[in-house]
């Protein structure tokens, strides 16, 4: 468990606890082209480590996360297809969008859990899923996220937590591209699909045992 005593003190250094990042009034965020009014303890994160099924499984159980969905970021073709992201042939992640209230918990709090939960030091590949569409990246909505996940980044190499050099992508956020309904809620909805059973069942286990202070009551 030496690297989980690693984390801890990483991101006790960034600051966890819980901040406001909209003030007054309530913000617009675009999705798929489209805005949405939010309130205003509401903020937006969205990461890519791997199978969206996977990511959206357990960060739905994360207490103040309000609402996670399944899509595509970071590509050149608008509304992309599953297939067409499968192809690879697009630039598209398989991501996850993350509507979460900042009173409950931080971003710092999220990127402790996308960390923990895949492996960063591996290019393109999670496990069994292999592709650009699987590659680890978080695509940051302000300058503070981005910084965060910068020295985070920083701070876990400088400390040597992988074998090998962090390779998650930080990059801009442009637009969210919402995956077909078959895709979203898919362990809740299926869990007893093989994959379901057998690579996301093991590791909700393991975000459970890790994290279960931080669940939804």
């Amino acid at each position: 468990m030496k690297w989980l005593l690693i984390f801890c003190s990483l991101f006790s250094t960034v600051g966890c606890g819980p901040t406001k990042v909209h003030s007054n009034s309530a913000t617009k965020q675009p999705v798929n082209n489209k805005t949405i009014n939010m309130n205003t303890n509401e903020a937006i994160a969205t990461f890519g480590g791997g199978c969206y099924w996977c990511m959206e499984a357990y960060f739905q159980r994360l207490d103040g996360v309000v609402k996670v969905e399944s899509g595509f970021s970071g590509g050149n073709t608008p509304n992309p297809t599953y297939r067409e992201v499968c192809s690879g042939m697009t630039g598209h992640a398989e991501v996850i969008q993350i509507t979460y209230d900042t009173s409950i918990i931080s971003f710092a709090e999220l990127l402790k859990v996308f960390f923990t939960m895949h492996d960063p030091a591996t290019l393109n590949r999670q496990g069994n899923d292999i592709g650009t569409q699987y590659r680890s990246v978080i695509f940051y909505q302000d300058d503070v996220q981005k910084k965060l996940a910068n020295e985070i980044i920083e701070e876990l190499n400088k400390a040597a937590v992988y074998d090998q050099p962090i390779v998650t992508e930080v990059s801009k956020w442009e637009a969210f591209y919402k995956a077909a309904d078959y895709h979203q809620n898919y362990y809740n909805d299926n869990p007893n699909e093989g994959y379901c059973r057998f690579v996301i069942q093991p590791k909700l286990e393991k975000f459970e045992k890790v994290f279960k202070d931080k669940l939804k009551k």
